[in-house]
């Protein structure tokens, strides 16, 4: 049951593509209860399970000795040979016979593993010793361990070679606020910096770590940090961090806020789920990196709350213009200043959509657009297109074209030919139309007037000539027709 839990939240922040219940090693055997895999990174999950006797007329040392014996420490000595194991380069497999082979290649030269166990039976125990503690949390030490066993309800673990733990009840915290792969990775990365920066860590709940991460923003870096600039040897997040943190008008405005970001998650789902059911076409590989789902997933949660706020925008602001062709064409900043998106919305009759190369023209149209964004943005090195037929006049029937130009290397034969392209579109070189430059936060607070989010630039109009490049009228030209010249 609790497996199943953690196999549920991860399809959540990972996707289904990049997270794998129980593979296997070379042996047959499983190797772990979850392993997820997106990038650089490698997550390696243990979930383990055992009441604590809280009743028992067992010393309560012995007891809680023997309860993190059989639920953390066995699987943190497990989660390092699974690390041992990777790195070995041995493969990995999905079912117990070796027949399906795991599905992602790990880059061993740039593999970052994070290890996780999640430890779950003692909450009603730890609630039943301590008045103060909020949740139920284990308190967790990092230290450079000694053999003593510690305190009921208190983990060391070795600092020199660091392991996640979680519990039932902060599990659930932590995956559900970090519940992009971007927002995940940092803060273990944050706290893996931490535990080699001071003596010892020391918190009463991965949930209090988590509010200390949120509250404590350095400027300079531009980044949620553990700890303090102030030389200091040991570091201690006391409780009730997190429980404090989610009543503030900040916090709960922020997550009202975020509840638009989910229309990105939904076109990322949607297009994970067609390529899991064999229904996703193109030549993208999804999987290893070379597509635009992969991009798009790397953007932290306030980004996608910024994203999506502009699409939903440029779909109201679409014009109704009957039995016309007519395109919009939205430029997107990613969170990497090297990376846009162009989203592009599409409005024709009918009786052109219902052609059997509509969708092809529809590509083409939106492969100039992403032409078009890299000659105006020069500093560009990856652009994502996504296309739609205008949401706001295609009813219930709709599809995305999603197209991934990359574009580091842009030699001037490219430039022209996407500029020659671009002549009966006007993509981007509208006269007059300026850059506007917005900022985002990752908290929003109540009433801000100030909420800014990354430039995002729309442009809107009849094109009266057809996109084949003919210089005809399109009514009298071959989209009317239903094919383009190519």
């Amino acid at each position: 049951m609790t497996e199943r839990l953690l196999a549920n939240f991860c399809e959540r922040t990972f996707l289904k593509l990049w997270s794998y219940p129980n593979p296997h090693n070379d042996d047959g055997n499983e190797l772990c209860d979850l392993l997820a895999v997106f990038g650089k990174y490698v997550f390696i999950f243990f979930d383990r399970e055992r009441p604590f006797l809280k009743n028992s007329n067992t010393d309560p040392l012995v007891e809680w000795d023997r309860w993190r014996r059989n639920v953390v420490d066995r699987q943190v000595k497990s989660a390092h040979g699974v690390e041992r194991y990777i790195r070995s380069g041995r493969p990995i497999f999905l079912d117990a016979k070796k027949t399906v082979p795991f599905p992602i290649e790990i880059d061993l030269t740039e593999a970052i593993i994070h290890k996780i166990v999640v430890a779950h039976g003692a909450k009603e125990a730890v609630l039943l010793a301590s008045k103060e503690n909020v949740y139920g949390s284990l308190a967790i030490i990092y230290c450079d361990k000694e053999d003593n066993p510690s305190e009921p309800f208190q983990v060391k673990i070795d600092k020199q070679n660091p392991v996640n733990i979680f519990d039932t009840q902060n599990l659930s915290i932590v995956l559900s606020e970090l519940d992009t792969i971007s927002d995940f990775s940092n803060y273990l990365d944050e706290k893996i910096r931490a535990i080699s920066t001071y003596d010892s860590l020391i918190y009463c709940g991965e949930e209090d770590l988590l509010g200390h991460y949120f509250k404590n923003f350095d400027k300079k870096e531009k980044r949620h940090v553990i700890g303090t600039k102030k030389s200091v040897e040991n570091v201690f997040i006391a409780e009730g961090i997190w429980h404090d943190f989610i009543k503030t008008n900040v916090y709960q405005n922020t997550k009202r806020e975020n509840q638009i970001s989910y229309l990105w998650d939904e076109l990322i789902q949607r297009t994970c789920q067609n390529f899991i059911d064999g229904t996703l076409s193109g030549n993208s590989d999804i999987l290893r990196g070379d597509s635009a789902i992969f991009e798009m997933v790397k953007e932290p949660r306030f980004v996608r709350r910024a994203l999506a706020k502009r699409i939903v925008e440029a779909i109201k602001i679409f014009p109704d213009v009957p039995e016309e062709f007519t395109r919009q064409v939205t430029y997107l900043q990613s969170f990497r200043p090297n990376v846009g998106y162009v989203f592009f919305q599409l409005r024709v009759s009918e009786a052109l959509r219902r052609t059997s190369d509509y969708l092809d023209k529809r590509r083409m149209i939106l492969q100039i657009a992403c032409g078009a964004a890299k000659n105006k943005f020069p500093h560009l090195t990856k652009v994502i297109g996504i296309g739609v037929d205008a949401p706001k006049f295609s009813g219930n029937q709709n599809s995305e074209d999603f197209i991934l130009l990359t574009c580091e290397k842009w030699s001037d034969e490219e430039r022209t030919h996407y500029k020659d392209l671009n002549k009966d579109f006007g993509f981007f070189e509208t006269a007059g139309r300026k850059l506007q430059y917005e900022r985002v936060t990752k908290f929003v607070p109540p009433h801000s007037t100030v909420v800014k989010s990354p430039r995002l630039n729309s442009g809107t109009g009849r094109n009266d000539l057809c996109p084949c490049g003919s210089g005809l009228k399109y009514k009298k030209c071959c989209l009317q027709a239903g094919s383009v010249k190519k």
